[in-house]
């Protein structure tokens, strides 16, 4: 049995000023699946989106996407425990930030929390502090996030599911022969420095944010798997068929 982070993002998780609650039960379906032969970690964004379906606030200033996090952690939450329930499958929170995972004794704490919870057969839903915390609300962080927490709980392997499907050889939205590159072993330096640049107005990051994940990942020996979050055949044929069919893996090894 293995153990799989998976981050899924803002965007995925709402649309047209609510929760995008299809796409979130196709997302629980498929987390059941791959929990029937790995320990499961979600890493969850969607709690500043969440606040904005019941208070429209202005999401540039810093005080109000506090707010909005703190007000749609629990809406998010109830929702997903819903979710979760109908089969059979129980989920928790475990709110962090990413300073936790920069100091030992945190650390320890954080993956003896998660262990407890996946002993126990319990799905634990990882989201930032996003209510208190001030810097890593504004760089995209859960990206980051996904892959500490991967590296920190021992776990094989990160998936990202996203509005990006995958990585090109070029910006597939201004380039019409740009290919999708299926495993990726080692990424540019000048890749890894460029400006993120979010497709989603609550998005924070970017295909940046995902190279640095899997960039850290690769550096950690560990692997990450980035496929559409709005379409999961991509990772359901990866990581439940063993079938590699689109979406990128970057990875130190071979393509199982």
């Amino acid at each position: 049995m293995g153990r799989v982070v998976v981050k899924v993002g803002s965007a995925v998780l709402t649309q047209d000023g609510s929760l995008a609650l299809a796409r979130m039960q196709n997302l629980v379906r498929f987390l059941v699946d791959l929990k029937k032969n790995n320990e499961v970690i979600l890493v969850s964004s969607g709690a500043v989106s969440a606040g904005y379906t019941v208070l429209q606030l202005d999401r540039t200033i810093i005080k109000n996407k506090q707010a909005l996090a703190s007000l749609g952690q629990p809406i998010l939450m109830k929702q997903y425990s819903r979710e979760f329930y109908v089969h059979g499958v129980l989920a928790s929170q475990v709110l962090i930030t990413a300073r936790n995972l920069h100091k030992h004794d945190d650390i320890d704490r954080v993956k003896n929390t998660v262990n407890t919870l996946l002993e126990n057969g319990i799905i634990p839903i990882i989201n930032e502090n996003d209510a208190t915390s001030t810097k890593e609300l504004e760089v995209g962080d859960n990206d980051q996030l996904s892959a500490y927490i991967t590296k920190n709980t021992d776990s094989d392997m990160l998936i990202i599911l996203s509005d990006i499907d995958a990585y090109y050889d070029k910006d597939p939205r201004k380039n019409s022969d740009a290919k999708m590159l299926k495993i990726v072993n080692k990424i540019a330096k000048e890749e890894l420095e460029q400006v993120a640049t979010p497709n989603d107005v609550f998005a924070t990051g970017g295909i940046v944010t995902k190279l640095k994940a899997a960039n850290y990942l690769l550096d950690s020996n560990k692997d990450m798997f980035l496929a559409s979050g709005f379409d999961l055949s991509d990772v359901k044929s990866y990581m439940l068929d063993s079938k590699h069919i689109g979406g990128t893996l970057f990875t130190n090894g071979e393509n199982r």
